[in-house]
């Protein structure tokens, strides 16, 4: 029998520890990100401070496919360990109250591995688990993968960080000074 149930992760109580699925609705309510910068798609399965499970579906008409590499697309490395980030930052952002004020910043990679390329109409299966979580920062274990096979795997480490910090550091908070 299936645990996991529908349901929006601000309602997730204390007590729950799995829940999924979630669509790019809710994801978007979890993580700051957007198109074209946004790389997870669905979440199927959440395990509370400990594993998220996401999916990343690949189409040809990702904006990077244009120049990475033209006639033999694939997906930048550095993308997938990203799309794990996000998955990662995700699950952590779900135990923060007041995320809309806090932003999860990627500061590590360790041990990335890649096995094998991601192609147009690949469909990434990311998995995420928490190795060390504290109430600011957090390191996870990543893999990615496409039909069974690893193709990615990392760990990664952030920070939360108050919203207002990286407003303070670019002035007034309306974006970098237009450059002539």
């Amino acid at each position: 029998m299936n645990e996991t149930v529908n349901m929006n992760p601000a309602e997730v109580s204390a007590k729950e520890t799995k829940s999924g699925p979630l669509d790019i609705t809710q994801i978007q309510a979890i993580l700051p990100h957007r198109f074209p910068f946004l790389l997870i798609d669905r979440v199927l399965e959440v395990e509370r401070r400990k594993k998220l499970v996401a999916l990343k579906n690949v189409t040809a008409n990702e904006p990077f496919f244009a120049g990475h590499f033209p006639g033999f697309p694939i997906m930048p490395g550095v993308l997938v360990v990203e799309a794990m980030a996000q998955a990662g930052g995700a699950l952590l952002l779900m135990e923060i109250e007041d995320r809309n004020e806090k932003l999860m910043v990627f500061t590590g990679i360790e041990r990335a591995r890649f096995r094998r390329p991601v192609v147009p109409g690949d469909q990434l299966r990311i998995e995420v688990e928490v190795l060390a979580f504290r109430r600011n920062a957090g390191r996870m274990g990543g893999k990615a993968f496409v039909d069974g096979k690893l193709v990615c795997e990392a760990t990664i480490s952030c920070v939360l960080v108050d919203r207002s910090r990286g407003q303070a550091a670019s002035g007034s908070g309306a974006g970098p000074e237009p450059t002539e």
